[in-house]
């Protein structure tokens, strides 16, 4: 029976053992799973709401401002995060060529620094016919007024893409000349319209003012008679009063 007896206790604590060593792991489990779990916790935390500035540009290529609106140093509402690039339509228009004399002007490309970074076509628009496409790859170019008009157009790319483009339109000398005489005489003309109002302005003023005088001295003068008639009448009734009493008293 003693032998028995052991067998069947090495056996039981046997079994303990293995259950011991079964639990272990279970109970490990939870403690895994609910630093898991917290993990998400954290980063849902951290708030990366973003706000975008409103770009530099109406066209072609700029930069605007990216704002945090959450979690921002201090007590500030709003922070900058960062700075990037930001894009509207390709076709800018019409340029003002920037003149540096009655001779030359100069027209710039769409671009921002670095300029080395971008591509840049310079075409000359004939009407009716295909562009002709000029030599010149720089972002800014020179041309000076030649016997007629010509209009240039300029092709910012990237990659082998067209992100911005813009027409330029170079007068000759002859119509610069004509054009400065219109405004001379156009500036000339106004000048005479404004001299004519002004003339207009203060004779009209005057003969108000005279016929204000005029009237205010009629007014007086009206005034002044009725004033001298009603005091004479006044003395002549006076003076029948005083005669009639003295008859009486006679």
């Amino acid at each position: 029976m003693a032998p028995r007896a052991g067998g069947a206790a090495g056996r039981l604590a046997l079994l303990l053992l293995l259950l011991l060593l079964l639990a272990r792991p279970a109970a490990a489990a939870p403690d895994d799973s609910s630093a898991e779990a917290a993990e998400p916790g954290l980063n849902a935390t951290v708030s990366t709401e973003l706000e975008f500035g409103e770009c530099t540009v109406t066209c072609g290529i700029g930069i605007r401002e990216v704002l945090l609106t959450s979690g921002c140093p201090g007590t500030e509402a709003k922070c900058i995060v960062r700075v990037e690039e930001c894009r509207g339509p390709v076709d800018c228009g019409w340029g003002i060529p920037i003149s540096g004399g009655l001779a030359c002007v100069k027209m710039p490309c769409i671009y921002i620094p670095p300029e080395n970074r971008f591509k840049y076509v310079w075409k000359m628009l004939i009407p009716n016919k295909t562009a002709h496409v000029l030599p010149n790859d720089s972002a800014v170019m020179e041309v000076c007024r030649d016997t007629h008009s010509v209009t240039f157009q300029c092709e910012t790319q990237e990659n082998g893409n067209r992100i911005a483009s813009i027409k330029y339109t170079v007068y000759a000398t002859t119509e610069m000349q004509t054009k400065k005489s219109r405004r001379i005489e156009g500036g000339q003309s106004r000048r005479i319209t404004a001299d004519a109002v002004l003339v207009f302005s203060l004779v009209t003023g005057i003969i108000v003012a005279v016929g204000a005088i005029s009237a205010m001295i009629i007014l007086w003068s009206v005034v002044k008679s009725v004033w001298e008639s009603k005091s004479g009448q006044h003395n002549q009734d006076k003076k029948l009063a005083n005669r009639s009493s003295l008859s009486n008293v006679e």
